[in-house]
């Protein structure tokens, strides 16, 4: 039976010893905005991991796919290299199940989930990511069936000019500009870059485009007003990508756009938060490459959203509320012209008993669709603060997918969708205990799911057309831990963490033949990481996956980064991935990229 190997353990063993001389971290002053109810991060009853800039500039990724793999709990499938085209996955799942924010904003994309990590932003402009892992329905509505992911922008324009390039094998470049500056009352950060690669294989060439605008105005006033604008451009080579892996010639675009206003407004104990946004997605997709006649799709996807939060506190606790409107408008060749109306309505309410130590959270959110009539999804996060170290906390609450009009038009010669399908649905239940003496975090979680009419595409027999169809119940246990510590060795600092996921899917028998979509999570995952300087000005850091899926694959990747910082402007980084040369597939039997190394130098003024 294979399980993690010696190597893992040798690891904790070895990082565990270094745990000397820790120092307070500044996470507890982290507020998790993706709350509906901002609470501090000791103070969540939930299990919550945050990526902060720091974390993104000391990593060897060079993209937010890269970056979200090393977290424990989190699954990345791949296809290709430096994110150009990947599945999205909290603690097991379907790729369409978790849901991806930008500054709140709903990114989810009603064509397809494939769809979802198209609007993942270049690290540069990226202040934090907020990680949030269980049912989410009741805080977010439809999609956050596993979790939610929320992406940060950046708004503080200081210290934030550079310019910047890469060049790694495979003749992969990467061209950056990240600009900041004020003007009278208002800032405004802009970046622009360039990635491209001739692939590291047949048919994998890509290139990716990326331009970012956020302004802020009114800064110093009660309602400042934010500005985010973002489009993004994908053209690569998808050699394998879908259909079988012998369909070496698949090419595909994509263009997507965020236009979002928002503001946040404090009167006393009330807050409120009102935000409109506009989602574009365009997704051309061709069969053979070189012959577009033989097959091709055109999707277009507009998404038009309306939102208002708050939160009011009084001695009964913290209220929060809210309202989301958005209307999905899809006009394709294939899926033909469709249009959904959404409203979100939800509300909860957060009690604080004996001695301010207890608190219950309450709450449920009532969703109507056009097409899918009312869905109501309650749920309840409870924590209790032991002492000051140690805190305890649940949740459970009720969670739902919604299909997506791939689900329900799609059609192909070997394809049918089924416009009859149901909601997946599942209650999700975990429960937790986080550690902080001030030096050291660490958290230990038991999660528990259960979902139902989930959408598999199956047949009968072999030459009939795959159909979508609600066929599938799964249980999903798991565990999950977490440590993280920082330290000073010869007064510099040092920083160790390491995580742990074990999932077990207990899948329902299917009682078609066949089944196009098989469950493959990660059964056991570690994440190592190593962040050290033995010499002021350089850095180095390294991490260290071992993965081992449902189906008994099993592998290790280790990815490493060197950054030497000269006069405080000039940074150089050399950074390596798969170093050991691993062979290994994260989906749909597409191999990953050998070993690969990166040179990059930035510069900021």
């Amino acid at each position: 039976m294979k399980f993690i190997p010696f190597f893992s353990l040798f690891i904790l063993a070895t990082l565990t010893s270094y745990a000397q001389e820790l120092q307070q971290q500044d996470l507890d002053s982290v507020v998790i905005t993706s709350s509906r109810i901002d609470l501090p991060f000791k103070e969540n009853s939930r299990t919550i991991t945050v990526i902060s800039s720091k974390d993104i500039k000391e990593s060897p990724a060079t993209s937010v796919s890269d970056l979200l793999q090393q977290v424990a709990g989190v699954d990345i499938r791949r296809r290709g290299s430096n994110g150009m085209q990947g599945d999205l996955y909290i603690r097991g799942g379907g790729f369409d199940q978790t849901l991806l924010l930008i500054d709140g904003m709903k990114m989810d994309d009603a064509q397809t989930g494939h769809h979802t990590l198209n609007m993942a932003l270049p690290l540069d402009v990226i202040e934090r990511i907020e990680i949030i892992k269980g049912p989410a329905a009741r805080v977010f509505g439809q999609n956050a069936f596993t979790g939610a992911i929320n992406i940060v922008t950046k708004s503080n324009v200081d210290n934030i000019n550079s310019v910047g390039y890469q060049l790694g094998s495979n003749n992969q470049q990467l061209i950056n500009g990240t600009f900041g500056f004020n003007i009278k009352g208002s800032s405004h950060i802009v970046h622009a870059s360039s990635n491209t690669s001739d692939g590291y294989r047949y048919n994998t060439d890509y290139e990716n485009r990326n331009y970012f605008l956020k302004s802020t105005f009114n800064q110093n006033k009660k309602m400042p007003i934010s500005v985010t604008a973002s489009y993004q451009e994908r053209d690569f080579g998808a050699n394998g990508f879908y259909a079988s892996p012998s369909a070496k010639d698949q090419y595909e675009e994509t263009k997507t756009s965020l236009l979002g206003v928002s503001s946040n407004y404090r009167n006393g104990n009330l807050t409120l938060k009102p935000r409109l946004y506009w989602k574009w997605n365009q997704d051309m997709y061709v069969f053979i490459r070189h012959n577009p006649a033989v097959y091709r799709n055109l999707h277009q996807t507009n998404k038009i959203g309306a939102e208002l939060h708050g939160s009011y506190k009084s001695k009964l606790g913290t209220t929060g509320f809210g309202v989301d409107l958005a209307k999905v408008y899809i006009s394709s060749n294939n899926l033909g012209q469709r249009d959904r109306f959404m409203t979100n309505v939800f509300m909860e309410h957060r009690f604080k008993l004996i001695n301010d130590n207890l608190d219950i959270t309450p709450g449920v959110a009532i969703t109507y669709f056009s097409d899918f009539k009312f869905h109501a999804f309650p749920g309840i996060d409870l924590g209790y603060q032991i002492n000051d170290k140690l805190r305890v906390y649940g949740n459970i609450g009720y969670t739902y997918r919604i299909p997506t009009y791939t689900d329900l038009y799609y059609s192909d010669p070997t394809t049918l969708g089924n416009e009859n399908l149901d909601p997946e649905e599942a209650i999700a239940e975990e429960i937790g205990l986080k550690f902080n003496s001030g030096k050291l975090h660490a958290t230990a979680t038991v999660f528990n799911r259960d979902s139902r009419k989930l959408i598999d595409f199956v047949k009968e027999n072999d030459t009939d057309l795959w159909q979508a169809t609600n066929v599938r119940d799964v249980n999903t246990k798991g565990v999950e831990l977490q440590t993280d510590y920082t330290f000073n060795l010869a007064q510099l600092p040092q920083n160790i963490s390491l995580g742990y996921t074990f999932i077990d899917d207990d899948v329902k028998a299917v009682a078609n033949n066949f089944s196009r979509y098989s469950i493959n999570s990660l059964k056991h995952q570690v994440v190592g990481t190593l962040k050290t300087s033995f010499i002021k000005h350089l850095n180095h850091s390294i991490v260290y996956k071992y993965l081992e899926r449902t189906t008994g694959q099993s592998y290790i990747v280790l990815d490493a980064n060197v950054t030497a910082t000269i006069n405080q402007k000039l940074n150089l980084s050399l950074i390596a991935n798969n170093i050991f040369n691993q062979d290994y597939y994260e989906t749909n039997l597409v191999p990953m990229p050998k070993g690969n190394i990166i040179l990059g130098i930035n510069y900021r003024f």
